[in-house]
């Protein structure tokens, strides 16, 4: 049986990580997406039930209200725990078994919040985005309708951009064009052995 080499992808929010993961798809590599799996998860029945168990009134009609769920949790570090309790071992099975049906000598797992769920120690390296605050803000303002101060207390609730380039196996900087992003995106393949 072949070893799949499992790359992780992380950036912090609005530096560009899921521009990087439809490039990586381009280029022919399988990406799982833990954000995607997260959606699904909260769709089961079994979770939701967990899930109004401990908070009661976000599921309504059997459908998780992610508004209702996210105001319980936001800014609440032993709700979010216990939300994570639930949500995270099942996102974790999924992806496992996705690997397991890819059969790709290489997959890469995009995991938004890799260091803060310690996801990094099961990885042959990772790959972080990153861009400078400003822009990031810029970027996540102009796609969500966030303001300014809430994007920047999401961002405080993540480990600080320089101590993930600090453990990063590669760094690719998302602070100009496409092209700029793609150049960078090959070097990185080239320096992890992935790319001709």
């Amino acid at each position: 049986m072949t070893t799949t080499q499992r790359i992780g992808l992380t950036g912090s929010i609005g530096a560009g990580k899921s521009t990087v993961a439809q490039l990586l798809r381009a280029r022919g590599l399988t990406v799982l997406d833990a954000d995607e799996q997260a959606r699904l998860v909260t769709q089961d029945p079994e979770t939701l039930t967990l899930i109004e168990a401990r908070f009661p009134g976000v599921v309504v009609g059997g459908r998780l209200d992610r508004a209702a769920l996210s105001a319980r949790v936001f800014g609440q570090p032993e709700a979010l725990a216990a939300l994570n309790a639930i949500v995270h071992p099942r996102v974790r099975e999924r992806m496992a078994a996705l690997e397991a049906q890819a059969g790709s000598r290489v997959v890469v797992q995009d995991v938004p919040l890799l260091f803060e769920g310690g996801l990094d120690a099961q990885m042959d390296a990772v790959i972080v985005v990153d861009a400078p605050l400003p822009l990031r803000v810029g970027r996540v303002m102009a796609r969500s309708g966030l303001t300014e101060a809430e994007v920047l207390a999401r961002d405080a609730r993540q480990l600080p951009a320089d101590q993930k380039r600090a453990r990063a196996t590669v760094v690719i900087d998302n602070d100009r064009d496409l092209p700029h992003l793609e150049a960078q995106l090959d070097r990185a393949l080239r320096q992890l052995g992935l790319g001709g």
